[in-house]
């Protein structure tokens, strides 16, 4: 696998409103945990749609492995352009600041959300340009957006060799345990 789809919850689907959210470092871990071994075995890019939760948190996650691992790149595939604009200023500064660590950055359409057939076209994009999807989406804790790219990565793994690693609840409460765990001791 060299191209991997990484996505998953918004973060108001997650009920979270702050960057300073404990919960992020624990969906950080988990997201890292998958990628280590993945770039490891020869991946090479982890590309986002850039969607304001799991996406920029993986985006983060991406930048500081670049470290370890200088041949691999990061990349976010917007649906429009600007697509932070109307976020709060706080948000837009991360966004910004994302942005200045990736290796690629483009939108699929060059205007601003004018429709869904932004949203079908940057998908279709994804799913085309990737190997595999990384994807924290848990069905049994909570619906939510990444529900339709776990269906079309469904789809495209009956068509064709398309993996599907999954990140669950269940996965970030046990980090969120042993991370405590560890702070206690």
């Amino acid at each position: 696998m060299k191209n991997l789809l990484v996505t998953g919850y918004r973060a108001h689907e997650l009920q979270i409103f702050s960057q300073k959210h404990v919960g992020i470092g624990y969906i950080q871990k988990a997201i890292e945990n998958r990628l280590r071994p993945l770039i490891e075995e020869g991946l090479e890019w982890m590309i986002t749609p850039g969607q304001y939760g799991v996406d920029l948190w993986a985006i983060e996650v991406g930048i500081a492995l670049k470290a370890d691992y200088p041949h691999f790149r990061v990349s976010i595939m917007t649906a429009y352009m600007n697509p932070d604009e109307k976020w709060k200023e706080d948000k837009q500064d991360y966004y910004q600041k994302l942005l200045k660590g990736v290796d690629y950055y483009a939108s699929v359409s060059k205007e601003p959300y004018s429709g869904g057939w932004q949203l079908r076209a940057r998908d279709d994009l994804l799913f085309r340009k990737t190997d595999g999807i990384l994807l924290f989406y848990d069905e049994d804790a909570a619906e939510g957006s990444p529900r339709f790219y776990k269906e079309r990565a469904l789809k495209k793994q009956q068509e064709e060799d398309y993996p599907i690693i999954g990140i669950s609840s269940e996965e970030i409460q046990s980090i969120a345990e042993e991370e405590n765990l560890r702070y206690i001791e």
